[in-house]
């Protein structure tokens, strides 16, 4: 049978994209993107409604050789997919490593509902050999296993297996019949066998070391002195060190070499447990577990799950917290997308620079100049002209205000119905806001005397304000305090084709006056503003360093 006769039914079973992904990734890498393509436009059953398989022969290979390819490539791409360090922890050695991953399973179940994992056993008979019993709804996917096991020795603990079935069998159980197979596990020769017998006595190092491998108490060593901390959580320091290379003497006895500097480093191991009293032994007995929460603590320390106990709740903090960081690494990424998402969406409400200055949390501004501005007898107009030579009116004048925002480097915050705001130093500051606005007032006039035949009234003011965006269905960037109550009252209490700053405007003005910036001022006295009361305000007559042409199409250095 042609492993691509085989292949539906084994990828029917799984429910997950992940052994999708890596059944791509196998057929992809292995046979090519022709081959892939041929899978996929095929009319066997789905897998999750989505991508067929073909059962025509392809390539010639068989199923249980394909499946244990499957089995291989399936280890490799959990490693590249970052499930490497949580694999590693499972055990020391092979053995131990089989008896955990029932334990995962279950963890794993957690999450995925609907997973149905395999069942591993370990068996070791009489005479050494080792026996690896395995459990599975899904019949003929046994083949997988070997390729999985012979990866992980190869990858993990550097040795090499080989796997034979033994026996297979169907065991009756509550949740129906499941499949059992029994494979021999064969260890391949890679180094000397140091397991032989040698000299009982070893070298006075070693002899010293062994003994210094015991924990040590950071208290006088006595059973008196103990029980004084018999309620205590005890702190002990074990020595990491890496493992003893043998060699012959020739007396034929065997002493180890010096350990590296790198195998003196040593780390903390914080374990809770109480201390019994042996009557029947006449010592003290400390039964602790490792205080450990995650995966990497376990590593760091030089453990693994096979170290601690069966049924320690040790075991399920580390597996539930490290499932818990996989979650949150997840959602943190969700996270991030989402947030990209809104950054992408802000910038184009906003400026660039806006959006940055509003996730920063920066609002308030010292000092700025606000410029309003309305046509004169706009009422009369709009009820002398049709709406949509209004609007035509209107669509032409701001386009043309528009332009000069870019010349003059000034923001425009808002237009409602005639009436114009520009702010200048906002949300960039500048120390030539002022400048810049009244120079843009002074080209708004320019502009509308040589197009149109209305006139306007244009208001400014200098001074702090607070910024932010406001509404939900349409974020708006306002500007928010009293500099923009008395811009508007500029404006309002302003004469038609008239430029009317107020006192503080006009000292910045006339900062730049004085070193030859050439504006001119009127100054109109005192006036009653509704609800600043007498203000001394002033008119903006003309900037004689700037031509007309300037005013509306250069932007005037300072």
């Amino acid at each position: 049978m042609a492993w691509t006769t085989f292949l539906p039914q084994c990828v029917f079973y799984f429910q997950y994209g992940f052994i999708n992904s890596c059944l791509q990734s196998l057929v992809m890498e292995k046979f090519g993107q022709d081959t892939w393509d041929k899978l996929r436009s095929g009319q066997t059953p789905s897998l999750g409604g989505s991508v067929k398989f073909c059962s025509s022969d392809v390539s010639g290979i068989s199923a249980h050789v394909f499946l244990k390819l499957f089995g291989e490539h399936f280890f490799i791409f959990c490693k590249k997919a970052g499930y490497d360090t949580m694999l590693r922890t499972l055990g020391g050695n092979l053995i131990e490593f089989i008896g955990n991953l029932d334990a995962l399973h279950s963890f794993l179940a957690l999450s995925y509902q609907e997973m149905n994992a395999p069942s591993f056993r370990v068996e070791m008979t009489d005479d050494g050999k080792m026996l690896l019993h395995y459990y599975s709804d899904r019949k003929g996917l046994h083949h997988i296993v070997p390729g999985i096991m012979e990866a992980v020795a190869r990858e993990f603990f550097d040795s090499k297996v080989t796997m034979v079935v033994l026996n297979q069998s169907e065991e009756d159980e509550r949740t129906g019949k499941k499949e059992h197979i029994v494979f021999l596990v064969n260890q391949v020769p890679t180094s000397p066998d140091l397991d032989q017998p040698v000299h009982r006595e070893v070298g006075v190092w070693t002899q010293s070391g062994c003994r210094g491998i015991c924990f040590i108490l950071q208290v006088t060593f006595t059973i008196k002195s103990i029980r004084k901390f018999i309620n205590s959580q005890f702190v002990l320091k074990s020595h990491k060190q890496s493992r003893l290379k043998l060699r012959g003497d020739p007396q034929g006895r065997f002493r180890n070499t010096q350990p590296t500097d790198s195998a003196q480093s040593s780390v903390l191991v914080l374990s809770a447990g109480q201390m019994l009293w042996m009557d029947s032994l006449g010592c003290m007995l400390y039964l602790c577990s490792p205080k450990l929460r995650s995966l990497r603590e376990l590593q760091d320390v030089g453990l693994h799950l096979a170290d601690l106990a069966q049924h320690d709740v040790t075991r399920d903090l580390v597996l539930l917290n490290q499932q818990r960081l996989e979650e949150l690494r997840i959602l943190s990424q969700h996270l991030e997308a989402e947030k990209q998402k809104t950054e992408t969406l802000l910038y184009a409400m906003l400026p660039r620079h806006i959006a940055n200055q509003l996730k920063d949390g920066k609002r308030e501004f010292e000092v700025c100049t606000i410029l309003f501005s309305d046509v004169v007898t706009f009422t009369n107009i709009c009820a002398s002209c049709e709406p949509i030579a209004v609007v035509h009116m209107l669509n032409s004048m701001y386009s043309k205000f528009d332009q000069l925002t870019s010349v003059h480097d000034v923001y425009k915050v808002e237009t409602i119905g005639d009436a114009y705001m520009v702010v200048g130093g906002v949300p960039v500051p500048t120390q030539t806001h002022a400048h810049r606005v009244a120079n843009f007032a002074l080209g708004m006039r320019i502009a509308l005397q040589c197009v149109f035949v209305f006139q306007i009234r244009v208001g400014l003011h200098t001074g702090p304000v607070l910024a932010g965006v406001v509404g939900l269905k349409m974020p708006r960037y306002c500007l928010f305090g009293d500099t923009v109550n008395t811009a508007s009252r500029m404006e309002s209490h302003g004469l038609p084709d008239h430029i009317h700053l107020s006192a503080t405007t006009h000292r910045c003005d006339c900062q730049i006056s004085n070193k030859g910036g050439g504006f001119t001022f009127q100054q109109r006295g005192q006036i009653e503003v509704k609800g600043k009361g007498h203000m001394t305000t002033y008119f903006l007559l003309r900037n004689l360093s700037a031509a007309d042409g300037q005013l509306c199409f250069i932007s005037v250095q300072f």
